[in-house]
């Protein structure tokens, strides 16, 4: 049996390499390309209606400010999961660790995310028929990325150097 050569294997890659950095930048062209919608999406509305027809400027700014942050994400998760697929194959205990590195503070904010967005909707929270598609949109696709996050910070379907180590011997217990 050939050792792994990669603590983030190809749908754990395809998932945080590919897919939540496309959901960045669709995002990200999204809310550049209409801030109001981006902005009314939110939540839902006392009165069905947004109260303003024209963001003020700060408001606009930070929504693309927003987006543009949630961009840099997505493409950081690709530099750093290719370059240690690439640069750390041969030492996979020191790739898990580097990519650790990256996916647990993606996990504290999968969580915080959702909570927030959940806490801000005050009372409405339990009014599922009130939410908009957006805010269905942000949770489920928030969701589809938490879950494998924990997934593999839990080994489900990938090396784990600390469980799985490739220098134990066929006995299965670590040579002396």
């Amino acid at each position: 049996m050939a050792p792994p050569t990669s603590a983030i294997p190809d749908r754990y890659y395809a998932i945080f390499a590919i897919y939540e950095p496309f959901l960045c930048a669709v995002g990200f062209l999204g809310a550049w390309a209409d801030p109001k919608t981006t902005h009314d999406g939110q939540a839902p509305w006392p009165n069905d209606s947004p109260p303003l027809d024209e963001l003020p400027r700060a408001t606009l700014v930070t929504i693309i400010q927003l987006a543009h942050v949630c961009f840099l994400l997505g493409i950081i998760n690709h530099f750093v999961l290719s370059a240690a697929r690439r640069h750390l194959q041969n030492n996979v205990a020191l790739q898990e660790k580097i990519v650790s590195s990256l996916l647990i503070p993606l996990l504290l904010g999968d969580i915080l995310h959702l909570y927030v967005t959940i806490w801000a909707l005050g009372d409405q929270k339990w009014n599922f028929r009130e939410w908009t598609p957006m805010l269905w949109t942000t949770l489920g696709l928030g969701l589809t990325l938490m879950i494998p996050r924990i997934c593999w910070h839990l080994g489900i379907g990938r090396y784990v150097d600390s469980r799985d180590g490739i220098h134990k011997g066929a006995s299965g217990k670590t040579p002396s």
